[in-house]
């Protein structure tokens, strides 16, 4: 029943968005609102189980597709990781938009989600990393102020990473430039713009792999 609930709450996240309310998905089950309380006892909470299973199935086709790709390429890793989590967010828009649209008004996530959130820039800090292990020289780049180097090396100490609060930049900024590439593209930002949707992609984190020192060789 759990199941059943969650897939007809994806049904509705695709028709309605985030506008997502028990009573429509009581309807659409044909039982009555009082009897999804029995598995979740709020909107929120069944908001959370999407949430949460969104994440983790983005981080299992980003770690798969990192599997795939020849161990000793940190390169190739990357940017199968990056057209991995890309063909996930086209396949699943309205997951896609649950997790990277505008917030849910009303509904604040908790902090369990924080870890299966985190597994793509996790996984693409590993790469940058393997990257720097093989010794990649990093291009030329504006100085990481100090505040921001202080962040990241808290973020450092915390996840004992072995990298550079410089590379743990860089990779912070191949982060945020894959969602925001795929962004546009799920929420159409691109209709009048790029055609070659694929290839202005693969072109853009090939940049991104530069700037984090993965050239052609690795």
């Amino acid at each position: 029943m759990i199941e059943e609930i969650k897939a007809a709450a994806r049904r509705r996240l695709a028709a309605d968005g985030a506008n997502l309310s028990l009573r429509g998905v009581a309807s659409d089950l044909d039982i009555v609102p009082s009897a999804l309380y029995r598995y979740f006892s709020s909107r929120d909470q069944l908001l959370t189980a999407l949430i949460t299973e969104s994440y983790q199935a983005l981080g299992e086709a980003a770690r798969r597709a990192a599997a795939q790709a020849p161990s000793a390429r940190p390169r190739k890793r990357f940017l199968a990781v990056s057209h991995a989590v890309r063909q996930w967010a086209l396949d699943h828009p309205a997951e896609y938009s649950l997790l990277y649209g505008g917030p849910v008004p009303g509904y604040a996530a908790p902090q369990d989600t924080v870890a299966p959130a985190s597994a793509v820039i996790l996984l693409l800090v590993e790469i940058a990393a393997e990257g720097a292990a093989q010794g990649q020289t990093l291009p030329p780049s504006a100085p990481v102020p100090e505040l921001v180097r202080r962040d990241l090396q808290q973020l450092i100490d915390q996840h004992s990473a072995d990298i550079s609060e410089e590379l743990l930049s860089r990779a912070f900024a191949g982060w945020t430039h894959l969602f925001g590439l795929i962004s546009f593209e799920v929420f159409g930002r691109l209709e009048t713009t790029i055609q070659a949707r694929r290839e202005y992609f693969d072109h853009q984190m090939g940049l991104m792999a530069d700037l984090c020192g993965l050239h052609h060789g690795l």
